[in-house]
């Protein structure tokens, strides 16, 4: 019989700001060698749980406990952080708070160093932890040169390097590439399958965990344990409808179509989903959808002509990149880790001007423009919010533009509390900003610029960190914006993002332009899923399973079923 070893027993917590309790009557027990997935919305508690869990509640952020919690048998307020490390090791969303060393394979090491670990066994296990997480190459690197994903796999690292009991990764995926997501969840269950390692798994993107077996998934809803299931039991339930969390896609095309969900289908994955029964009702579905109108010609509002860049002298990151972006087009631009994504927007936003070629805004050479003139009609919200926010409240953060322009504060205060209540942070509009959660302040840098009414919005990864119903809220805005004449370009690893809502993708891989095409065309060659390391979606691998010849076109059926459904 397995052993219990974390044990919540009528356990609630209330940070010291707050007025109520962030975690109420939570009763759960995880035991040794179990894979746990906890879910929920942004605010329901669940890296309020996780900190409790790692120390990082009390110890850093003070508040008031009440209940029990044991870690191993021992009571979590008996325990120091220090004694909590050896047993918990942790992967935090935000992977810029968890550096320590000067170079990647100093921050992989530190644990060791602490240990006094010998020099030879240190730089074997540094080596063997980095190559595990695909960042052997940039040992010598900083951490904070690397891109989101490259950070992400270097926390990774630091926390495979130690031998610990219990490895808790908080939304490991938000920064990571498709292809490189999948990896890390089937890097988790390599780790997971060892009986002697209790994996917690914190995180928005449930399809894509579910890629590999997880044992228990916890929902967690304004601070309380909704439900403790096994994943098809969940699946089969109405319980991620109820509390705002994403279910798989091709779950959703089976529903679209009529089909009941039940445990015994085992739907816990594309691969394994019985459907013997649904594939009538997916063909009659089918055939009941039309084929999609020509795409709109739209005016030129930005181009790029032969583009080249690098941040070193015969080392380029970008080579030879044209595009054309259209009047209130809403563009995604995809591809892998370090392709050169984030470059391409800071060109364009004047950070960096190209080493050659030409960026035009409605046929306009911006190389003479600076980076305060171009902010006039390009707003530009970055990957990391830390690398955005100056101000100490979250009203003051959104309001810093509209006040350096001399906005008059009646005009700024509605503006300010309008775009607070589309993007979810109304309630928090006097909250500090050092006691939101990271996806919380994402939002707060995205209603900044949004504030500012910009006619082209450049987001970096807009929907890392947020959950279902705030990506929605903000989506549907982003939507009406790009309505309303607002072009849109969405840099992103988010495949359902792309789907949902953009226009055209655009591919970069390798610093080189690869594809511009509709989602649905993109999302269904496997030349560029592989080159880009995006992954082939669900539905599209629903389609094959059911054996439908056209695969591609049930997925662009499903994509502007789904869009007309959402817009309804």
């Amino acid at each position: 019989m397995k052993k219990p070893i974390i044990e919540f027993e009528d356990f609630s917590f209330q940070y010291r700001a707050q007025a109520s309790p962030t975690l109420q009557g939570i009763d759960l027990t995880i035991y040794e060698g179990e894979k746990v997935l906890i879910l929920g919305p942004s605010g329901s508690g669940k890296s309020t749980l996780a900190h409790c869990i790692n120390g990082l509640i009390p110890f850093f952020y003070p508040g008031t406990i009440k209940g029990s919690l044991r870690i191993r048998g021992i009571q979590q307020v008996d325990l120091s952080i220090a004694e909590l490390s050896e047993v918990v090791g942790t992967v935090l969303q935000d992977p810029d708070g968890q550096f320590i060393g000067l170079t990647v394979a100093e921050d992989i090491a530190f644990k060791l160093e602490n240990k006094n670990v010998p020099q030879q066994e240190m730089t074997d296990k540094v080596a063997a932890a980095a190559e595990a997480v695909g960042i052997e190459a940039h040992l010598q690197w900083s951490p904070h040169n690397l891109s989101g994903g490259q950070k992400q796999r270097t926390t990774l690292g630091g926390v495979l390097v130690d031998d610990v009991d219990i490895l808790l990764f908080d939304e490991p995926l938000a920064n990571l590439d498709p292809k490189t997501g999948k990896s890390a969840i089937e890097l988790i269950d390599r780790i997971g399958c060892r009986p002697d390692k209790t994996v917690i798994v914190i995180e928005h993107r449930l399809e894509d965990v579910l890629h590999r077996p997880v044992d228990r998934i916890i929902v967690m809803h304004e601070g309380r344990i909704k439900a403790d299931l096994t994943p098809g039991e969940l699946l089969s339930s109405e319980i991620l409808a109820e509390t705002g969390i994403r279910e798989p896609l091709y779950v959703t095309a089976l529903k679209y179509a009529g089909c009941r969900i039940t445990p015994d289908q085992h739907p816990e994955h594309v691969d394994t989903i019985r459907l013997d029964e649904s594939i009538a009702k997916l063909r009659t579905w089918y055939e009941s959808q039309v084929r999609e109108m020509s795409p709109v010609e739209r005016e030129t509002v930005l181009e790029l002509e032969h583009v080249d860049f690098g941040y070193e002298e015969n080392r380029l990151i970008l080579q030879d990149i044209s595009l054309r972006i259209g009047q209130g087009e809403m563009v995604s631009i995809v591809g892998k880790n370090g392709a050169g994504k984030s470059t391409l927007s800071k060109l364009i936003c004047g950070f960096h001007y190209p080493g050659k070629g030409r960026i035009l805004f409605k046929g306009h050479d911006m190389r003479g423009d600076t980076i305060k003139e171009r902010s006039r009609y390009i707003g530009y919200v970055m990957q990391n919010p830390n690398q955005m926010i100056s101000k100490s409240t979250v009203y003051e953060e959104t309001a810093f533009g509209l006040s350096v322009r001399k906005i008059p504060e009646e005009e700024m205060k509605v503006r300010v509390y309008e775009v607070l209540r589309i993007c979810g942070l109304y309630e928090f509009r006097n909250w500090p900003i050092s006691a939101l959660s990271f996806g919380q302040k994402k939002r707060v840098t995205i209603a900044s610029i949004l504030v500012m009414n910009p006619e082209i919005l450049i987001l970096d990864e807009p929907t890392a960190g947020q959950d279902y119903r705030h990506y929605n809220e903000m989506m549907e805005f982003l939507l009406q914006l790009n309505h309303g004449g607002i072009t849109v370009i969405m840099i992103t690893h988010d495949m359902h993002l792309m789907m949902e809502y953009a226009h055209r993708t655009i591919v970069l891989a390798d610093g080189r332009k690869i594809a511009d095409d509709r989602p649905s065309a993109i999302l269904t060659d496997p030349a560029i899923v592989e080159t880009a390391n995006l992954k082939e979606t669900s539905v599209y691998q629903l389609a094959r399973r059911a054996g439908f010849d056209e695969p591609q076109e049930f997925v662009r059926r499903f994509i502007e079923y789904d869009r007309r459904k959402r817009a309804r």
